[in-house]
């Protein structure tokens, strides 16, 4: 992809976020999606291309009154809306479409008409990882974590420092769902739930949404808000089942799709100036760090504790608090893409003081995908 040929001009999250029983979740896309369109400026009939995980793009076209020349419903999780990013720069840039609408909404707390969550028996991980007694992601996530944690010799205190430093962020963030401050022995007397996950190292789940808006850079300067170009992206899959990696202590998919976006951006790891990377549970922050780049293998645990990626660190990360203390519905890539927009516009809660590139890499599933963007607030 071209470098800035292509620019966020709308982004905004539904307006409430936590438990919201009154609102299903195709209403907490159109919520998220309206908002987005507010802040850009726009009306559903100005939208051609509509792209969404978890209800399909025909449903989300259909219920905002929207007619596409373009759609995408890529659906690998939780990242699947970098993966839209992706893609919908590329349809603006080969012209199959002009302003392209990519929203999510999930009512992972309350499942007030969420899609349903099912693994059927003829599946992948039916037949060769349930019989074993895999239920559900806090499981699934402890087959890599504990062979990383063996392999590098990473202690549960350096694990729990992960969730004490994300609720740092948090603190400074309004709409985070959890702010008070915690400690090491918080998060290690907090309540087991697999482990060596606690409750305090697995993410929250709450209801809510967020959309963004796209468009050709050269149209971007015509939009109210401050556009944030598209540097670089990448994109890839592993496999379904997480007993299936590659290796344990590191994610393929991670380390192609983090190598593509940063060799299309063109940048080094120095010029990066804030960093979000998908946090269902504390390990995944260390992951990206070293599959990114940023770290050796074993060396992101203590790089965190050592509190480089903190408020006043030198690789600010997670700065709205993450899947552990701002909020997880469910399909937490969309999150993630909102706070590196806050963070291009210069109007995040806990704004890092010059930032011109951040990043935002992403998870499908149990290391099963990833997405990674390059944003950049500089125009071309």
């Amino acid at each position: 992809m071209k470098q800035k040929s292509v620019a966020v001009v709308g982004a905004a999250e539904t307006t409430d976020l936590g438990v919201l029983p009154g609102m299903s979740q195709i209403q907490l896309h159109a919520d998220a999606a309206l908002n987005a369109m507010a802040d850009a400026g726009l009306k559903p009939a100005d939208i051609d291309g509509v792209a969404t995980a978890g209800e399909t793009p025909t449903t989300i076209a259909h219920y905002l009154g929207i007619t596409p020349t373009w759609a995408d419903g890529t659906a690998v999780g939780g990242c699947s809306f970098m993966l839209h990013v992706r893609h919908a720069a590329a349809a603006i840039n080969e012209g199959l479409c002009r302003t392209v609408l990519i929203t999510h909404g999930e009512s992972g707390k309350s499942r007030v008409a969420a899609s349903p969550r099912i693994v059927t028996a003829g599946s992948l991980n039916g037949q060769f990882e349930a019989p074993f007694g895999v239920m559900g992601p806090p499981t699934a996530f402890t087959i890599p974590v504990l062979r990383y944690l063996k392999t590098y010799g990473i202690t549960q205190e350096q694990l729990a420092m992960v969730s004490v430093i994300q609720r740092k962020w948090a603190g400074k963030n309004p709409r985070a769902t959890f702010k008070d401050p915690i400690t090491v022995d918080d998060v290690l007397n907090s309540r087991m739930i697999a482990y060596p996950f606690r409750i305090l190292m697995c993410c929250l789940v709450t209801d809510g949404g967020g959309a963004l808006i796209l468009t050709s850079a050269e149209r971007a300067k015509d939009f109210p808000r401050k556009p944030v170009y598209i540097l670089g992206t990448g994109e890839s899959v592993e496999t379904p089942m997480v007993s299936q990696m590659e290796d344990f202590t590191s994610s393929r998919a991670f380390r192609v799709s983090g190598r593509k976006a940063f060799a299309e951006a063109g940048i080094t790891h120095a010029d990066v100036d804030h960093l979000m990377i998908y946090d269902a549970f504390a390990h995944l922050p260390i992951y990206g760090l070293e599959d990114l780049g940023f770290c050796k293998p074993g060396e992101a645990a203590p790089f965190i504790a050592a509190r480089n990626t903190a408020p006043g660190g030198k690789l600010p990360l997670n700065t709205n608090g993450g899947g552990l203390s701002y909020m997880h519905s469910g399909m937490y890539g969309m999150y993630a893409l909102q706070e590196s927009v806050r963070q291009m516009r210069g109007i995040a809660p806990a704004q890092v003081k010059g930032a011109k590139i951040s990043i935002a890499h992403g998870v499908g599933g149990m290391f099963g995908a990833s997405g990674t963007i390059v944003f950049s607030n500089e125009a071309p």
